[in-house]
């Protein structure tokens, strides 16, 4: 865990954005896009809100940020430690035991950005329910960090890794967007990993209605991306024993032969 946890810190381009770009996004959009009135349909309670085009482009775009920030820090701390992680697991120690420190680090590093981005939010305006709020954040940052680790055991570059998390995170976030999209309340937007999250957050941001359904969904789109990244984990580490690997070459016909006399 504290190998994961330094790892992380040693990140410092993903640290820069946390810090500086949150904040920066939080003021632009705050201050720049149109504050005229947007529809956004909101499946738990089955009705439109009506929210501020500026303030609803902030929600999108917190969760947007936060998704790109922590898919490419999950994917670059995982990429980085995989030859030291594959030793460890030939050394003998239990597979299992790093795969709970990394998912321990990436809850940790979505519980302080989901706070900060909260914290931010607070500076223009204040949710109706900060804690769901946060909890939506929260969703979306896990979704996309399990996305970086599935990503890290099929790439080796991290230019690769970075294109890749801002495209499928804009995509998913750019189409939920009335602002952006006309057509954001489509039956399809409900298939994107970060539908839960957008719904979750947009409805503690203005209702008092706790939306149960979306969080779950949200929760249940982290658990299953989190079990992928794992699996993928577990095929980057995995070990052969001298015995499995002359089985293997036998059964493959590349077994040495004995030499003759």
């Amino acid at each position: 865990m504290r190998f994961s946890i330094v790892e992380q810190a040693r990140n410092r381009l993903a640290l820069l954005i946390v810090l500086l770009f949150v904040p920066l996004w939080m003021t632009l959009t705050f201050e720049v896009v149109a504050r005229e009135p947007l529809r956004f349909y909101v499946r738990p309670v089955g009705a439109y809100l009506v929210m501020d085009g500026n303030l609803l482009t902030q929600v999108t775009g917190a969760l947007q940020t936060l998704a790109l920030v922590v898919a490419f820090m999950m994917f670059v701390a995982t990429a980085r430690s995989a030859l030291f992680d594959r030793r460890l697991v030939q050394a003998g120690y239990p597979r299992s035991c790093l795969a709970l420190a990394k998912c321990a680090s990436l809850v940790l590093v979505a519980v302080v950005v989901a706070v900060y981005a909260t914290a931010w939010v607070h500076v223009f305006w204040r949710p109706e329910q900060p804690v769901v709020f946060a909890a939506g954040l929260f969703t979306g940052s896990l979704i996309y960090g399990g996305i970086g680790i599935v990503l890290a055991a099929v790439l080796r570059s991290e230019l690769a890794g970075m294109f890749l998390a801002i495209l499928i995170s804009a995509i998913d976030l750019l189409l939920q967007n009335p602002l952006i999209n006309p057509n954001a309340d489509s039956v399809l937007v409900r298939y994107l990993p970060a539908y839960g999250a957008v719904q979750s957050s947009v409805a503690a941001a203005e209702l008092h209605v706790v939306p149960w359904s979306c969080l779950l969904l949200g929760a249940g789109w982290a658990l299953g991306m989190a079990a992928l990244g794992m699996a993928a984990f577990a095929v980057r580490t995995r070990t052969f024993s001298p015995a499995a690997e002359a089985d293997r070459k036998a059964a493959t016909g590349v077994a040495e032969t004995s030499p003759s006399r």
